[in-house]
């Protein structure tokens, strides 16, 4: 098994070296930043497995970064480590694409916990036996298809840009066809854990599936269950 490096983008020094500490324990290769603009060269250098991301940095905010990780497309999954608690700093975080959100003060071994639940997920999705090989491209209908190796979507061929949360609720659905599944199941199902966040991440998901991959004159790719929940038809 190789060792999954980990990019801990965290201004406070004794924080940083605690976590550094904690997650060379649990096997993880650490790299450090303590900035945003850092964290980005550090970022196209390594490319690290996965980023822990203080919101509030000097130089720029988390937000920012996981703007600028949308827009070159990192395809790396990121946790959230800030003192803010308001939601609504909770859904612009994932609204920008990153995987969890921790409130400071935390527990070291809440946030090992979290990070291996990411891994584990995303193990699951890439994962394959040799009963499954035939199922590495997912048809959602004729014109979109799911490339499970590749972590692709194409629709009529083309490439459509998703992010991670994004790619593993498309997919979730697309092996579990016609089922309807609650907020809170999506969120326990698709985040990997008994998730604690607000239920309206998963309405912002959808939301972003359904204008990424719907057409005019196609039913949505996603349906609105009235009081229950999501299903793909």
């Amino acid at each position: 098994m190789r060792t999954h490096t980990i990019l801990i983008v965290e201004d406070e020094k004794a924080l940083a070296e605690l976590l550094a500490y904690a997650l060379g324990r649990e096997g993880f290769r650490t790299i450090g930043a303590s900035a945003g603009q850092q964290a980005a060269e550090l970022v196209r250098a390594n490319r690290p497995d996965l980023i822990l991301l203080d919101l509030m940095l000097p130089d720029m905010s988390g937000f920012d970064l996981c703007r600028i990780a949308s827009r070159e497309a990192w395809n790396i999954p990121i946790i959230m480590l800030t003192a803010k608690s308001e939601m609504v700093d909770k859904l612009l975080g994932m609204e920008l694409g990153a995987d969890d959100y921790i409130t400071k003060p935390f527990d070291v071994r809440e946030v090992i916990v979290r990070i291996k639940a990411v891994f584990r997920r995303i193990e699951q999705v890439m994962g394959r036996t040799e009963d499954q090989a035939h199922a590495e491209t997912v048809v959602v209908r004729n014109t979109i298809k799911i490339l499970k190796q590749q972590r692709l979507v194409r629709r009529h061929g083309e490439k459509v840009e998703l992010k991670n949360k994004e790619f593993e609720l498309l997919l979730f659905f697309a092996e579990n066809k016609g089922i309807v599944f609650t907020r809170p199941q999506l969120l326990n199902r698709v985040w990997g854990y008994d998730f604690a966040g607000d239920t309206r991440t998963v309405d912002i998901h959808v939301q972003r599936l359904r204008k990424k991959l719907d057409h005019a004159d196609e039913v949505s790719i996603i349906e609105t269950v009235f009081a229950v929940g999501y299903r793909m038809p």
